[in-house]
């Protein structure tokens, strides 16, 4: 029901087209259709390259079927089989970006249907075969292929392929194997069989050493029951024997075929650390309980998401198409796939992304026999693989529209995915010219933990941990994090450590006549992480403290404020940068002041415009108020037009207007119209608000109802030297902060 009720409501299917350029007025109109429409296609018919310029087909593909194979539910027909391609086109749409069409043709006939297929080549960048019967699929792709110059893929054939490839590479590698060393046996001479197996060889297996199970049992010389070219490729002996007789001494086991296929009785006849694919689905050839009672060090994937290493093709399709797209390949060719498998091995090989150990957790996701090929949900995957594929394709002469710098193509691709990597560029590269020590007071936090992991990988910037050693080091191993402590990271530990009695000593000097006491200094030292990060600071033994994954915000910021604010620093506000779909907007103050008066809001306003620029942004500030341009007599309105007079009185060095409504401060015909000749064009991206009740809102709804990625909040007018964030904050948002922490305050002011 649960699944019925998903396809229905709120409106049925998965899909919907929405236009991408506006149409509101009779200008829009006579652009997007005639007469303009006319000259996007003479520069077509002019130059056919420039429709991917001028169209949406250079990011747009086709599904196929003729639902003939569809899942494990067989020939249900190309109507019943719309579900299918219509999820299939989400996930093209989720995973990588790319706009797809579902496309239920009600042809059996492998060559006609090839010849509908062809005859769409104008509309797509690529087609992408699905759920078609073999050996009718081998025909289609066959004519296809020979007939289009873009791209065709067939799913069920080279996406699994790639996907086994990616953890057989793995798998060789946890067991000490080589391809070319290997036995593999192999049961299902389907589609997604002869495909995995061909791949297998380009890996580097011996063909002698394949062997080609079906329901018929052993494929061989001269046999005549079910045959196809394909199967007869793989035909060992002239002797019919059964899987029982051929899987013995055995490396690898991969079953595309059906349940229960593979006995107990057999693994335990295999090679020593056998590996056994059993890929059926939802039933795989045997379970891996089933494996590990006669292999307990065997190596096992399904098909299935509730085992380790589920082989999964939306691990490779969405990503290979965003490579063969960007480049305009004439075709996805060998390369493009090994390059592939490549990308995901490696991928599976390296530490483990926070965005992916958040969709999944509870799992160990360290690589290792149980972790063999990456989660679908690792948003690194677009970067990787789609610039591993793009590069392939260059490199054998089959992209039509090459990219000269793959290293900025990488960055576009995980800008999209890592919505703040574009923006947080220019602070990245600022924070890379020094390197910095940055004291996290929450050092036990998984989030932390990932965050310094990142930090040590990507910049030049050195992570000092607050926490117990041996909790960091436990939940580190548990995260499948390499890092440890002391060995790659400081730690400080509160409940032992040399420099107790230094940090105490320095705190009650600082506090001895704000009521504490040397008990409650000694007190504070060996529980309070926050304060313990700040002394350090204090001391020159850190560069900035990151504090707040838990707790009350105003609760870290008073201790900060007890140590650090000193020689003329004080919290001037904490900023939000919001990262929206069209565009980043910050918002101001969030946090340290509840209801600032003039002087602090006119503060705010300059510290806010000296951050925008370290974005590499002009800023454009407009103070907030329910009252507009002088329309109300209340206290918000009555600061705001305040605080206007001492920045006019300062000659500040950025664009600021005030006091409007948000709705006047983001839409310049509104503005106009209320309050003619304002100050600065467009909208605005710096929004200050009178209260922090309002500020703190507008981020809240900002970020949970319009889908904001949030940076921050900075911490405004501490000179650097600390941030407090707030609960919600992820790994990537640490990482943000470590770098806006890491960046000397020369580089902004």
């Amino acid at each position: 029901m649960d699944a019925l009720r998903y396809h229905e409501e709120p409106k049925p299917g998965k899909l919907e087209i929405r236009a991408t350029k506006p149409l509101a007025n009779g200008r829009d109109l006579s652009l997007a259709y005639s007469p303009g429409v006319a000259e996007a296609c003479l520069e077509i018919k002019a130059d056919p390259s420039t429709a991917a310029r001028y169209t949406s087909r250079g990011n747009l593909v086709a599904v196929v079927s003729n639902g003939t194979a569809v899942l494990g539910l067989g020939n249900i027909g190309p109507l019943a089989a719309k579900p299918v391609m219509e999820g299939k086109a989400v996930l093209f749409k989720k995973f990588a970006n790319i706009d797809c069409f579902d496309i239920e043709l009600n042809e059996m006939d492998p060559v006609k249907l090839a010849d509908i297929v062809c005859a769409m080549e104008p509309s797509f960048g690529a087609i992408n075969l699905e759920d078609i019967k073999a050996p009718d699929c081998f025909i289609v792709e066959k004519l296809c292929r020979e007939r289009m110059n873009i791209p065709v893929f067939h799913d069920d054939q080279h996406g699994t392929a790639i996907v086994v490839g990616a953890a057989a590479t793995n798998a060789l590698h946890v067991s000490g194997k080589r391809f070319e060393d290997i036995k593999v046996v192999s049961t299902g001479g389907g589609a997604a069989g002869i495909a995995c197996l061909n791949m297998l060889l380009k890996l580097g297996v011996r063909r002698e050493n394949v062997w080609l199970c079906d329901l018929a049992g052993l494929v061989y010389h001269g046999r005549e029951a079910d045959m196809t070219p394909q199967k007869a490729e793989y035909a060992q002996g002239d002797q019919p024997l059964g899987l029982a007789d051929v899987i013995v001494g055995a490396n690898l086991f991969l079953g595309l075929s059906g349940p229960g296929v593979l006995k107990p009785e057999m693994v335990a006849s295999m090679a020593p650390r056998p590996i056994v694919f059993a890929l059926a689905n939802p039933t795989p050839e045997i379970h891996p309980d089933l494996v590990r009672s006669v292999a307990p060090d065997a190596i096992i994937a399904t098909g299935r998401s509730d085992y380790p290493n589920q082989v999964n093709n939306v691990l490779c399709f969405p990503f290979i198409f965003r490579g063969a797209l960007d480049v305009g390949a004439t075709q996805i060719n060998d390369a493009m796939q090994i390059a592939c498998i490549e990308g995901i091995a490696a991928l599976a090989r390296a530490t483990t992304s926070a965005e992916a150990a958040a969709a999944y957790r509870g799992e160990k996701l360290t690589f290792g026999a149980d972790y063999l090929i990456p989660k679908p949900f690792d948003p690194r995957l677009m970067g990787v693989v789609a610039k591993a594929v793009a590069k392939a394709a260059m490199e054998t002469g089959v992209a039509t529209r090459p990219i000269e710098d793959l290293a900025a193509y990488k960055r576009k691709l995980d800008s999209s995915v890592f919505r703040s990597a574009m923006l947080m560029r220019p602070v990245f590269e600022a924070a890379a010219t020094v390197t910095r020590r940055i004291v996290f007071a929450e050092g036990e936090d998984e989030r932390v933990l990932r965050a310094a992991n990142a930090m040590l990988e990507e910049t030049t910037d050195k992570p000092i941990l607050i926490g117990r050693p041996d909790v960091i080091a436990m939940r580190a191993e548990r995260a499948g994090l390499p890092i440890r402590p002391e060995r790659d990271f400081e730690i400080v530990n509160p409940e032992s450590d040399g420099r107790y009695r230094d940090y105490w000593e320095t705190y009650h000097g600082l506090m001895a006549r704000r009521g504490v006491s040397p008990d409650i200094a000694r007190a504070v030292m060996r529980t309070n992480t926050t304060a313990i990060g700040a002394v350090m600071v204090h001391r020159g033994e850190a560069d900035s403290l990151i504090c707040g994954t838990f707790g009350q915000y105003l609760w870290h910021l008073n201790y900060v404020r007890q140590v650090l604010a000193r020689g003329g620093l004080h919290p001037i506000g904490a900023l939000s940068l919001m990262i929206l779909e069209d565009g980043p907007l910050f918002i101001a103050d969030t946090h340290v002041h509840s209801e600032p008066t003039p002087e602090q809001i006119m503060e705010c306003a300059k510290g806010a415009a000296r951050h925008v620029k370290r974005f590499g942004l002009a800023p454009k500030v407009a103070l907030c108020s329910h009252s507009q341009f002088g329309n109300l007599d209340n206290s918000s309105g009555r600061r705001m037009r305040e605080a206007l007079e001492l920045l006019d009185a300062h000659e500040v060095d950025f664009a600021y207007e005030g006091e409007m409504h948000v709705d006047a401060a983001l839409d310049q015909g509104l503005r106009d119209r209320i309050f003619p000749g304002g100050r600065f064009d467009g909208q605005a991206n710096v929004l200050i608000f009178g209260n922090s009740d309002a500020a703190s809102g507008v981020r809240n709804i900002l970020k949970m109802k319009a889908g904001g990625l949030e940076v921050g909040p900075i911490l405004m007018g501490m000179g650097n030297r600390a941030h407090v964030v707030t609960q919600s904050i992820t790994t990537r948002g640490l990482l943000n902060m470590s770098a806006l922490a890491g960046t000397p305050v020369a580089h902004y002011g």
